[in-house]
């Protein structure tokens, strides 16, 4: 009597994702289940297979894995055990193609759950239960888009939190947004930079992140562009998100901003501007006015380089430029960055106008916050009138038949919800400043009583800052002379004149003696 053939099983478990791995015990209540059916029936168990990916597609490492055993191992008879026909697939699709590739391979496939039979009832119930699997997979897809975009349209991000931010519980509010420090400061600094100019380019704020130590970068220490412009194009930073695949558009958010809207207004407007070329790779420490002062007789910038001596090596900054009449002839660094500091010295105000223009600037901060009303019912007043506008385009995008007009109502719509998110904001602000006068305006007046102080910074883009901040343009420089006269940019010139008499600001005060101003300004 010939021998009955000893069955080997091997045990098919899944999950959606990782997060049932971690989070739950499916896969080992599978397992469990399996052995206890395999036990059952006398099988021995050769081999586990576990997947954590979704049941929509058949290509799984662990399953493709199973398959490659089973085909190797004709000469044995194999039962693959499941324990629902869910784990199998949750796609009617996907279904078919695994019976038909277990099948292939010589596999019997069977469940404590199911009984799979080759008559055509059974494959009836079979496919029957395979669609119900599937129904229940685009169900809880369904359900669960639309209680994320719901949490959405209540003001929370529901994805994954951006750099900058991390989930945290907070009481009322469930999984919230918060800064996560210290990168939440490095990038409202980056963002604050580029809107102001500090940042010229994306390639300066590239450079800017990069040479932060604690700002996360790839295995060769460098930030990626594609990072960079994901940073200045995300409104999350403002405190608004978008999501246009739901039909949601500038919601305002729950979540801390990192700046402003008016600042993402700012940068996005500078983003689609002419492209700004990034500050030289030359650039160092050596020579911070290189590029930014020019020769006084031909008008180039001035390059910069170490000139070695009979003991040692030593810096100059000279003109390059051939057929000038000062080409390359040196000037000691020492003498052009000497009579820079000179020249940021004599920018300093006196004392007693730093005073008078310090009180001056209070008393139209005061009046100001006093007139904020008006202004607050001007933009209530155009914030009617932005969504009375908006409802219309909404109206002619549902009357119209014409793609290419619903296309550009649908556009016009986008600006105006910008423009009122920019107006909310500004109402809200209005008549309530974050910070008081002194704190608001400490550090630009600290600059403002000394620019030398962030001139001897030992930071290059502290330096950098100085020559942007306070100078209009390129500072002309003759070997023997110095430098020509300045253009300083508007702060500078209204502490000019005020101390003329020819400000506006002067008839706040009357130029009457005024109390000693507070400590630190």
């Amino acid at each position: 009597m010939k021998q009955r053939k000893e069955i080997k099983a091997t045990i098919y478990c899944r999950v959606s994702g990782t997060k049932q791995v971690r989070d739950g015990d499916g896969l080992a209540s599978q397992e469990t289940r399996c052995r206890e059916y395999a036990k059952y029936k006398g099988y021995e168990i050769a081999a586990v297979f576990k997947d954590d990916m979704t049941g929509k597609v058949a290509e799984r490492p662990a399953m493709q894995e199973m398959l490659t055993m089973l085909r190797r191992s004709r000469s044995q008879e194999w039962v693959v055990i499941i324990d629902d026909i869910s784990r199998l697939a949750r796609g009617l699709e996907a279904h078919l193609a695994l019976r038909a590739s277990l099948a292939d391979a010589g596999a019997k496939l069977e469940s404590p759950s199911i009984e799979f039979g080759e008559d055509s009832d059974s494959i009836l119930v079979e496919n029957l239960l395979a669609s119900v699997a599937q129904h229940h997979r685009q169900k809880n897809g369904e359900q669960t888009k639309n209680r994320m975009r719901a949490r959405m349209m209540n003001g929370y991000w529901v994805f994954q939190a951006p750099i900058g931010y991390r989930y945290k519980k907070v009481s009322g509010h469930g999984k919230l947004l918060v800064p996560d420090e210290p990168h939440a400061a490095i990038i409202t600094e980056a963002l604050e930079g580029y809107a102001s100019g500090r940042f010229q380019s994306q390639v300066e704020v590239k450079r800017f992140l990069e040479n932060q130590p604690a700002f996360p970068k790839t295995k060769a220490g460098e930030v990626l562009q594609q990072k960079v412009t994901n940073i200045l194009t995300q409104p999350l930073y403002a405190g608004y998100y978008t999501h246009e695949n739901w039909g949601l558009r500038l919601i305002r958010g729950k979540h801390e901003p990192l700046i402003d809207f008016e600042t993402w207004q700012t940068i996005q407007t500078r983003r689609k501007g002419v492209a700004k070329a990034p500050a030289r790779k030359s650039l160092n420490e050596d020579f911070p006015l290189r590029g930014f002062v020019s020769c006084g007789h031909c008008g180039e910038p001035y390059t910069a380089c170490w000139s070695k001596g009979s003991n040692a090596h030593y810096p100059y900054y000279l003109c390059d430029t051939k057929g000038c009449k000062a080409y390359r002839k040196s000037i000691r660094r020492e003498q052009i960055e000497g009579d820079f500091e000179a020249l940021l010295k004599d920018l300093r105000p006196a004392p007693a106008l730093f005073a008078m223009l310090f009180e001056a600037m209070r008393i139209l901060w005061d009046r100001r916050v006093q007139d904020s009303q008006a202004q607050v019912t001007i933009m209530r007043r155009d914030l009617n009138r932005i969504e009375h506008k908006s409802n219309q385009f909404l109206d002619r995008i549902v009357e119209t038949d014409s793609s290419s007009l619903a296309t550009a109502y649908e556009n016009k719509v986008r600006e105006l919800e910008t423009q009122k998110a920019l107006l909310t904001e500004k109402i809200e602000k209005c008549g309530r400043p974050v910070m008081s006068f002194e704190e608001t305006y400490r550090t630009a007046f600290s600059f403002l009583e000394n620019p030398q102080k962030l001139w001897f910074s030992e930071k290059l883009e502290d330096r950098r800052a100085v020559l942007k901040l306070v100078f209009a343009d390129r500072l002309s420089y003759l070997k023997g002379e110095g430098y020509r006269t300045a253009e300083t940019t508007m702060p500078f010139k209204a502490l000019e004149d005020f101390r003329l008499g020819k400000s506006d600001l002067v008839r706040a005060t009357g130029l009457e003696p005024v109390q000693p101003r507070a400590e630190g300004f």
